[in-house]
């Protein structure tokens, strides 16, 4: 049986304003106070995990360890189908140092150069960790194609390029409540809250 969550407070593991809020607004109903990884001034772990749910263990595994909190962790990213997946785990990296997505999305542009096939995937793991080291983790995905040059700028990393499969805009293009009903990430979190969180009544 998942372990329920009870607790008043959550360290979400990620120095990503975008993605802290991203989870921040699909925890609102839950009531559960949350604080970043970044507020806190905690590590980010080397992540050297070789799949998605891996390195998101590794991620909320720390952050509850040195917040003494239950941490929650993302970790997400695109896989293209004829790139062999990539960038897949590596998606940040692609960004470079400076964490520049506008490179990542000409270097996953130019990999697809001549290439017929558009199609891609975001995966996203949740894990959820606490300080006792017990772990529950959920994983999600949204299919959808690859489209060029970048649309939109509601959303973060990848999302200019994304079209999910069924709509005409970007995930940029979305609105975030639009975009938070489809993403590999609100199915990660479905999955998530059905095994360990009560709306708040």
């Amino acid at each position: 049986m998942p372990r329920p969550f009870k607790e008043p407070k959550l360290v979400i593991a990620s120095h990503n304003p975008g993605k802290v809020r991203e989870i921040g607004d699909l925890l609102s109903p839950f009531g559960v106070e949350v604080v970043s990884a970044g507020d806190l001034g905690l590590p980010e772990p080397v992540e050297d995990g070789l799949t998605f749910i891996a390195n998101a263990e590794i991620k909320a595994r720390t952050a509850a360890l040195a917040s003494n909190l239950p941490a929650l962790a993302d970790d997400s990213g695109l896989a293209v189908d004829d790139l062999g997946g990539e960038p897949g785990i590596y998606s940040a990296r692609w960004a470079g140092p400076a964490k520049d997505f506008g490179i990542a999305m000409k270097k996953a542009e130019q990999a697809l150069e001549n290439k017929n096939n558009r199609s891609a995937h975001f995966a996203c793991a949740l894990t959820l960790c606490w300080p006792d080291g017990h772990m529950e983790s959920f994983e999600g995905h949204v299919q959808g194609t690859m489209v060029w040059p970048p649309r939109g700028d509601k959303g973060f990393g990848y999302d200019p390029t994304f079209m999910a499969t069924g709509h005409h805009i970007t995930f940029a293009e979305m609105d975030p409540a639009a975009k938070h009903a489809i993403s590999h990430r609100a199915e990660a979190f479905r999955k998530l809250v059905d095994a360990c969180f009560d709306p708040v009544s």
